[in-house]
């Protein structure tokens, strides 16, 4: 579904039937402020994103909101964790390059 910013992401939820305006970010879920989800989040997040470089089924997001350098500013940072390699995903646009090496045994090589 679009954020309010524009962007397509799987875990933004909106319900705008007959007059409704309930939206919602399920993956930052409803914590107690200040870690609550906003709209203005949507426009810094890198969630769509990475979900756009890595659809691995393996990868786990993590969200955590931090201030940011004005203090006003809230930002969506993500870490990732990887359940078949058992690991931290230090880049998660990427992957944990585990999962994406069973992918090359099926190709044919080049010749």
């Amino acid at each position: 579904m679009r954020t309010p910013a524009g962007i397509e992401c799987p875990y933004f939820y909106g319900d705008y039937f007959r007059g409704r305006t309930t939206e919602e970010c399920r993956l930052i879920g409803s914590k107690p402020p200040p870690a609550h989800w906003t709209p203005d989040l949507c426009r810094t997040c890198p969630v769509p994103g990475i979900v756009r470089a890595n659809a691995c089924e393996h990868m786990t997001l993590y969200p955590v909101i931090k201030k940011g350098f004005s203090r006003k500013k809230r930002l969506v940072k993500i870490t990732a964790y990887c359940s078949k390699s058992k690991s931290e995903v230090a880049t998660p646009e990427i992957g944990c390059g585990f999962c994406h090496q069973e992918i090359d045994l099926f190709e044919e090589p080049l010749e």
